[in-house]
């Protein structure tokens, strides 16, 4: 399993990746965060009010999540980041793999 996770400007974006990748089995759960960003874009430091969507997930799904992430994102370079998720509950994680395709 892992965690795939992805930052939008505007909640509305982050719900319509979450319906998207949930609808199509390819996560089992999506949370998502107000959060505030600071970061360093096309030679400008910025700070944003974002929305981040962690993506739970299995890590076979990783490049067909990429993918769809990047089709349905507005930004030009979103953020699509994973991280393993090392250990969990063994009832949590069956239940991760038994609602995902």
């Amino acid at each position: 399993m892992i965690i795939v996770m992805t930052t939008t400007e505007t909640r509305e974006d982050a719900e319509k990746i979450a319906s998207f990748l949930l609808e199509n089995k390819m996560a089992a759960c999506v949370q998502i965060f107000p959060v505030t960003s600071k970061y360093w874009w096309k030679g400008n430091l910025n700070i944003s009010e974002e929305f981040l969507c962690l993506i739970k997930t299995k890590e076979e799904l990783y490049e067909e999540i990429e993918q769809s992430i990047k089709e349905i994102h507005p930004y030009e370079t979103p953020e699509i980041t994973a991280v393993p998720v090392l250990k969990g509950s063994k009832e949590y994680l069956a239940w991760l793999d038994e609602v995902m395709k």
